[in-house]
Order: C-alpha cells, then sequence, then structure tokens
C-alpha cells in the first residue's frame, strides 16, 4: 500500500466527516437548506426515521440510479454514503439551534464554508465521486444532455419534493445556491490530490475523477 493511497484515503475520510458535520450546523441553523437536505429533512419528518438514516438511505437510493446509466462507483462513492449521514448526525447532536437570527446566519455560513472545504477534500482525494454528483454526470454522459441542465433538473425536483414533504426552505437555500459553485472552485484545486506516475512522482496536470463540473450536490 503507497503512502500516496494513505494519504488520499486518509483526506477522503476527513473530507467526509466534515461534509456530514456541516450539514448538521446548517440544518441546525434553521434558515434553510440545500435542496438535498431539504428532501432529507422532509423525508424525516413524514417517516419519523432519523435525518442522519435518511441521508443514508437516500444516498442508496440514488446509487442504485447508477445501474441503467452505467455508473461504476469508487471506493469514495460507497463510504460517502455510509458515512455523511452518521456524521451529519454528529453534527446535529453536538450543535445547539441558536434562536437570534444573526447567530442562525453566522452558524449557517460557518456550515457552508465547512462544507466547501469538506468537498474540496473528498473530491480532491480522487477516489470517486458522491452519488448524487455521479448521478448527474451519468445522465449527462449517457444521454449527452448539457450538464447545467441536469444539474438544475435534478435539484429543482429534488427541492420540489422535499418542500412538499416539510423540508426548511429559506434564505440558506438561496445563500447555498448562490455560493457552494465559487467556493468550491477555491477549496477543489488547494486539496487536490495529484496523480502520481509509474516512477513515484507527481504529474503536473491536475485531474479529478469526480466531475467536469466542479459545484457538487449536497450529501455528495
Amino acid at each position: 500500500m503507497s503512502w500516496n493511497f494513505v494519504r488520499r484515503m486518509a483526506q477522503l475520510l476527513i473530507g467526509l466527516f466534515l461534509y456530514g458535520f456541516a450539514i448538521g450546523m446548517m440544518v441546525r441553523a434553521g434558515i434553510g437548506v440545500s435542496p438535498w437536505d431539504v428532501l432529507g429533512q422532509g423525508t424525516s419528518i413524514q417517516s419519523g426515521i432519523s435525518f442522519g438514516w435518511v441521508t443514508n438511505l437516500i444516498g442508496l437510493a440514488v446509487l442504485l440510479l447508477w445501474i441503467p446509466i452505467r455508473q461504476k462507483p469508487g471506493v469514495g462513492t460507497v463510504l460517502n454514503v455510509v458515512l455523511i449521514g452518521p456524521s451529519a448526525e454528529v453534527g446535529l447532536a453536538v450543535v445547539t439551534a441558536p434562536s437570534a437570527f444573526w447567530a442562525q446566519a453566522l452558524l449557517f455560513a460557518g456550515g457552508l464554508v465547512l462544507l466547501a472545504v469538506a468537498t474540496g477534500l473528498y473530491i480532491g482525494a480522487r477516489m470517486g465521486p458522491g452519488p448524487r454528483d455521479g448521478l448527474m454526470t451519468g445522465i449527462h454522459a449517457r444521454f449527452g444532455w448539457p450538464l447545467w441542465a441536469v444539474r438544475s433538473g435534478i435539484e429543482v425536483a429534488v427541492l420540489a419534493t422535499g418542500w412538499a414533504l416539510g423540508g426548511s426552505v429559506g434564505l440558506g437555500t438561496v445563500a447555498f445556491a448562490l455560493l457552494i459553485g465559487p467556493l468550491v472552485s477555491r477549496t477543489l484545486p488547494f486539496f487536490h490530490m495529484p496523480e502520481v506516475s509509474a516512477a513515484g512522482s507527481a504529474g503536473a496536470t491536475p485531474s479529478t475523477d469526480a466531475e467536469p463540473d466542479p459545484r457538487p450536490v449536497t450529501g455528495g
């Protein structure tokens, strides 16, 4: 087992834990969450299943949708499904919901920045995309539809369904949509793990196994 693989795996695990924890922070902020987390909240409310378990189950359901579009998961894909839900539960258990709006906004902003860092870590590890990102890029590759149209269509459908189920939509949802792309565009290059040639030297050209569009769908 090479040192490069160990570093990538460590970066992946840290990134996935921080990703889930950041989701917990934004949920506790109470001013709206990302589209996939709106769906998770709504499903949790209607089913009585905890938010973390719902996050895992949604990730598994999305991963099954990879089969007809012929996507192949990586180690990071499977760990994404398994780990983000429990780490979100840790965030929900540790973080207290504030009552003042300024504190809610501050907590949400901290969660959003942490999620961007976590995204750079786990995608930069090059161990495979999250199930939601892979669904988006898989549909794009399979049918040739524009990536922006696939992304928008999926997120609108997810958001509408989650809202109908009782999920939280608010200023945070809008802030997430506007800011996550620019934030991740900064963290991805910083945490990208370069290719290593057969001779053991890092390649000069960065590459990621995740997706051509660096703006991820939350929840991986």
